[in-house]
């Protein structure tokens, strides 16, 4: 089903407060679906959006524009959006209620997490307290830091000492266990494998990112290797 059919259906139900609205969400869904990925991405993402202390329309036109949102449907993001912000419940009790979520599916926290930094750049600064909840986010998660920096990168560009770590291999691996590295991240971030940990279709861009991520520091290791 399309997020977008899930946000209309979500937003018919904002009058209730947005703990009750994800804590209903989260309950009744046996199946990982849009609705409960969706849910999860707005109330992590409207959080993050106030840690500057300011809340731009870039940011939430960002999870629209994320998602391919017709303008009509940003009204309904962006009332999605105000209700999280209302919500008493912080950063850290969604991170958490969503880490349990998907406590066996590492995979879709590490969606989550790359969809938040796309919205933490949405308005071309990637504002200090922003990156301190976007770690956060990841410790609580129990994201390992081969994948962390694989996702930042995908946001922030390859950094030389990031390479290794990207491809999750030590740099004394062989170039055929950097190779075999490489093609085992591309199996996992193919969009069949996203659609199957139940990520909506308007999401499988996120995995063009990492690849990227991932194939700049193959190749800068190769390169460097090659002129040693």
């Amino acid at each position: 089903m399309s997020i977008w059919n899930e946000i209309r259906r979500l937003a018919g139900e904002a009058k209730r407060p947005f703990a009750a609205l994800f804590d209903a969400i989260a309950d009744r869904r046996a199946q990982r679906d849009a609705a409960l990925f969706s849910i999860a991405l707005i109330a992590l993402s409207a959080k993050m959006a106030k840690a500057d202390g300011i809340v731009t329309d870039d940011e939430v036109r960002a999870f629209g524009d994320f998602f391919g949102a017709a303008e009509d449907d940003m009204p309904k993001v962006r009332a999605l959006y105000g209700l999280a912000q209302e919500d008493v419940s912080g950063f850290d009790h969604y991170a958490r209620r969503v880490a349990r979520i998907y406590a066996d599916e590492p995979g879709v926290l590490e969606d989550v997490l790359d969809c938040l930094f796309h919205v933490a750049g949405a308005d071309g600064v990637a504002h200090p307290a922003e990156l301190e909840l976007l770690k956060q986010a990841s410790n609580i998660f129990g994201i390992k830091e081969g994948c962390w920096r694989r996702i930042r990168a995908a946001h922030f560009g390859v950094d030389e000492d990031d390479c290794y770590a990207i491809l999750g291999v030590e740099p004394d691996a062989s170039d055929e266990d950097v190779s075999a590295a490489r093609r085992k991240l591309a199996r996992e971030h193919h969009p069949d494998a996203l659609a199957s940990r139940g990520v909506p279709p308007e999401a499988l861009k996120i995995a063009e990112g990492r690849m990227a991520a991932v194939n700049a520091a193959y190749e800068r290791i190769m390169a460097q290797r090659k002129a040693a």
